[in-house]
Order: C-alpha cells, then sequence, then structure tokens
C-alpha cells in the first residue's frame, strides 16, 4: 500500500500515464491537487520486447507488460486504473505545415470560429493509410494582420492560420489503442512522445527563446524545435540506444544482456572522459575464461553511434529552418541521456549549450524516483493529461475523485477518427467537439 504522505485526497484529479517504449514500458500515477500542484503517487516499469523502433509489433507481449506496468504504479499508488493517456512514436512518424483560411459571419470571432478554422488546416492531401495525430496552431492571421496569438474576441472577417500537422500510420495507432484495451484499460488521448517529454523537462523560457528537444529512447530518437512559445518542427530517427547496446554486443562479442549493463554502468560518450583507463570483467560464455575490456574500448564503439545520432539531429535542425533560433540550445532526455558526456558530445556536434533534462515542476509524491531522463515521456504524459483535462485516469480505492478539469497547457485537437481507435472506441461525436473545445480553452489560457 501507498505511504500515508502519498495519498491522493477524493478531490484530486487522477491521470495515469503510459509511455510505451521499445525497451521498457513506463506506467505513471499522478495528481493534481485543488492548487494545481501535481503529485507523482505510482510508477511501474516492465521489459518491453514487443516493439520495434516505438512501433508494436507483438501485441501480446505487449499487452502483458502493459498490464505489469500499470499493476505496479497502482500497488505503489493505491488506486485502481480505468484509463491512461498513451503515448505513440516510431519512424513512421511524419510531419508538415498546413494553412487554413475561414470567413467569420459574426464579426466577432468567437472559439466555434477558431474550432471551425483547425478543421480547415486539416483538408490536405494525405495517403489513405496515415491520420492526423496532432494539429498544433503555431499563430493567426486576422484580416491580413499576422502574429496574432489568441484571436478570440477580435473583430475581422478574415481568419488564417498556421499550424504544424503531425501524423502517423493508421495501422500503428490502431496497435497501440488494442494493446491498451487488451490489458483492460480505456485510452483517454494518445500523443506524440517529444510532445509529451517536452512538458515535463523544458521551461517555458527555453521554448520562448528556442530549442531542441532531443529524446533518445530505446529504439528511436525524437526530435522537436520550439521558438516562441510554439512547436517549429518535429522528427523520429530511427537509430537510438539500442543501437548503441548492438554495437557494444557485435563489437566485444558479448550477450546482449551484458553490453547493456556495460553501456549502463561504464559507457561514456567521449573516449577523452575516461582519463584511467580501468579493466572490466565479463564472465565468459559457455564455460570459457571471462573477458577484460578497457573502458577506453567502451568508449571508442560508444562515441561514433552518438556521434551518428547527433549528426541526425543536426539535419533535422538545419531542415526546420531554426538553426539560428535555438538560444536555449539543446536538451536531452531519454535513457540514452544517461550515458556521461552525452550533453558534452552534443554540443560539441551540434554547436550548440547542450543539458541533460529530467522531469520538473513537480510539487510531491515520488519526485525522486522519477528524477531520470527516461521517466521523461512518462511524466510528460500526466502532464499532459492533467493540464488538458484528461477523463478520469483511476479511482482511489476508498473512493472516485471529481472528473478531471483543464489546466493550462499548448493545445492540440485530436485527429484520429472513431475507426482508428480500435475496437470499443466511444466515438461520440459531441464529446469529441467538448474535447477540442477543451483544449482550445486551455490553450488560449496559457496564452
Amino acid at each position: 500500500m501507498p505511504h500515508p504522505d502519498r495519498t491522493p485526497s477524493t478531490g484530486d484529479r487522477v491521470v495515469v500515464g503510459v509511455d510505451i517504449g521499445t525497451t521498457k514500458i513506463c506506467a505513471v500515477v499522478a495528481s493534481a491537487d485543488d492548487l494545481d500542484r501535481i503529485h507523482v503517487r505510482g510508477v511501474g516499469v516492465a521489459e518491453s520486447e514487443g516493439l520495434n523502433r516505438g512501433v508494436v509489433v507483438n501485441i501480446d507481449k505487449t499487452v502483458e507488460a502493459v498490464k505489469k506496468a500499470i499493476a505496479e504504479a497502482e500497488h505503489a499508488s493505491g488506486v485502481e486504473v480505468q484509463s491512461v493517456v498513451v503515448g505513440i512514436a516510431g519512424d513512421h512518424i511524419q510531419s508538415f505545415q498546413s494553412r487554413g483560411v475561414i470567413t467569420v459571419s459574426g464579426g466577432e470571432i468567437d472559439r466555434n470560429d477558431v474550432l471551425r478554422l483547425l478543421e480547415d488546416t486539416k483538408h490536405v492531401a494525405m495517403p489513405a493509410d496515415r491520420e492526423i495525430l496532432h494539429v498544433l496552431p503555431q499563430e493567426f492571421i486576422v484580416d491580413g494582420q499576422d502574429g496574432v496569438a489568441d484571436p478570440i474576441g477580435m473583430s475581422g472577417v478574415r481568419l488564417e492560420a498556421n499550424v504544424h500537422i503531425i501524423t502517423g500510420l493508421v495501422s500503428a495507432a490502431k496497435n497501440v489503442y488494442r494493446c491498451i484495451e487488451k490489458a483492460g484499460f480505456a485510452v483517454d488521448d494518445i500523443v506524440l512522445e517529444p510532445l509529451a517529454s517536452s512538458h515535463a523537462v523544458l521551461h517555458d523560457d527555453e521554448k520562448e527563446v528556442g530549442v531542441v528537444l532531443v529524446d533518445i529512447g530505446g529504439g528511436t530518437t525524437d526530435i522537436a524545435i520550439f521558438e516562441d512559445k510554439t512547436i517549429r518542427h518535429t522528427a523520429v530517427v530511427a537509430v537510438a540506444g539500442n543501437k548503441v547496446t548492438d554495437d557494444l554486443r557485435k563489437g566485444l562479442g558479448i550477450l546482449h544482456d551484458q553490453a547493456e549493463r556495460l553501456k549502463h554502468e561504464f559507457g561514456v560518450a567521449l573516449v577523452d572522459m575516461v582519463a584511467e583507463d580501468r579493466e572490466i570483467q565479463i564472465p565468459g560464455i559457455g564455460g570459457r575464461p571471462d573477458k577484460s575490456i578497457g573502458q577506453s574500448t567502451l568508449a571508442q564503439i560508444i562515441q561514433p553511434r552518438l556521434e551518428e545520432i547527433l549528426e541526425f539531429v543536426a539535419i533535422e535542425i538545419k531542415r526546420s529552418g531554426y538553426g539560428r533560433h535555438l538560444s536555449a540550445g539543446v536538451v536531452l532526455t531519454g535513457g540514452g541521456a544517461l550515458i556521461p558526456g552525452t550533453a558534452e558530445l552534443a554540443a560539441e556536434i551540434l554547436g550548440l549549450e547542450a543539458r541533460v533534462g529530467r522531469p520538473l515542476g513537480l510539487a510531491g509524491g515520488l519526485v525522486e524516483e522519477v528524477d531520470d531522463p527516461k521517466y521523461a515521456t512518462g511524466v510528460g504524459l500526466v502532464l499532459h493529461g492533467l493540464r488538458t483535462g484528461a477523463g478520469r485516469g483511476a479511482s482511489l480505492l476508498a473512493a472516485d475523485p471529481e472528473p478531471a478539469t483543464p489546466l493550462a497547457m499548448a493545445a492540440d485537437a485530436p485527429g484520429l477518427p472513431a475507426e482508428a481507435h480500435g475496437d470499443g472506441y466511444d466515438s461520440d461525436p459531441d464529446g469529441l467537439v467538448n474535447k477540442i473545445a477543451s483544449r482550445m480553452r486551455s490553450w488560449f489560457d496559457e496564452l
């Protein structure tokens, strides 16, 4: 049972985030009290064997891992999980800019006009196997006047918007939903993982002056660029931490588990960081003698792969056109950021200031337990859910809390239709409209 000082009250809003990663599945239970202070109540982690490069390839294995992670989080938090905010990633993710325009009939712009406009931005040619995951407003234009942050209440007859649209494969999204539902839970929302991570590790002033978030996971490296408090570019690279492990496994002729342990316990990102070339003993395989490997040898294998990952990041920064607008530099997160020297290597390769990002802005609960880059996405998912008013994610074992209400955060209108959500999804159109309106209210509150 949870420790008494970590038990949420019946008035708390509780949300559960599930990070379905290539190497691990992480469930985080968090609550917000009546002062909007966020407390982490429980964390559960299970080894992931059903994904490849961020995409579900084995439903049954993923379902079992989801069950295990959520059960662990339930035990730690003392709540019974009902629904979750789940992350989505993978090299199938694509993004592009779009523009929409509508005529305002009443002379004064209201929320319904903004919602109509965002729907208009989604009228773009797209392959049948892809669906919109997020529509992220960047700026509004009223009667030719650009740079408008909040057009509601303004007078005008022509309303335009520039938006960033993120898409994914319908099948990939369906499989994420199916895994959660087969595990016995409902899906409140599906969120692009680097967007979720940004909620957890980036400061608002970093988003304002320009920053690139680099989330180095097991199967993919996720990239998100922010400037002027708005997301400007997203990308997913199919090279990440697993490649580092695989390089060690092949280069040293050892087992995968041995390579993973060496990476975490002795790995460094820069050969120059190895002051004393300590010898590391590795148990022999099949009765063979133990191996002795110098730490500098590990670094010589790790550094080139991390350089490759960061060179892909450099390509995406150049492609975005925001390379000269990143005054806050780069923030590294995810399990790959735990390798000592990764920030220094990033600064060298990208020519930007770099730091390692850990979850921020948590008021209490298991703060120390999640003070780790590998929990950035899981914490970010619950922050997303709490700030957008996601459905009630869990019940206290003693009593149910009141339904969640919105907290301030950036807008992202949902794009998946009911048929993309898997079997059993409630496609009530009125509920969808209310959800979009709630998110828009939250976004305007933050501006």
